[in-house]
């Protein structure tokens, strides 16, 4: 079978780099939990794709842009679910376009994409129709694992830490 060119990874943001919980007070929304080795995995892919991440949660965008935008240095977009596949359509070719999300209306995204990836916790509905489930939950290492599956699907590389340059350090790719 013939790969797949893929240019593109889009992220969903809460379920996947978080655990999908949200802690409230009464003065409203205040924290996520975001897992620490989804950036560092991210980086072995800057030089091959275009990586984007989306959220659709307005109380919390301003939680999500600090860790996603801010210190990661990813680009973000708000963008609701029902809107998500007709977004990448107006930005990307979605032939070569992988998402990755956990919502129960998700699928309505992964039909129009070129490959689709779940968090191991995401709602069983979407996990059937993914290309690729992680064994890791969101928040938990699902990124990595999903970024780990990519590189060997799509580039045909094997992660081996032991052959990494790591002269900029543990997250340092951000720009």
């Amino acid at each position: 079978m013939e790969k797949k060119t893929i240019k593109n990874f889009i992220l969903d943001v809460d379920g996947v780099f978080t655990d999908g919980k949200f802690y409230y007070t009464v003065d409203g929304k205040v924290m996520k939990k975001f897992g620490p080795e989804d950036n560092d995995a991210l980086s072995l892919l800057k030089d091959k794709l275009h990586l984007h991440a989306i959220s659709g949660d307005k109380n919390g965008f301003a939680i999500t842009k600090r860790r996603i935008a801010d210190d990661m240095g990813l680009p973000l977009d708000q963008v609701s679910t029902f809107q998500r596949l007709e977004w990448i359509r107006e930005r990307f070719d979605p032939e070569e376009t992988i998402y990755m999300g956990d919502g129960i209306f998700d699928p309505l995204v992964f039909k129009g994409v070129a490959y689709s990836i779940a968090p191991g916790n995401a709602f069983y509905k979407t996990k059937e129709q993914a290309d690729f489930v992680t064994e890791a939950r969101g928040g938990e290492g699902a990124v990595a694992e999903a970024c780990l599956h990519i590189l060997e699907k799509f580039f045909n590389e094997a992660f081996d830490v032991h052959s990494l340059d790591f002269k900029d350090g543990s997250g340092a790719w951000k720009k």
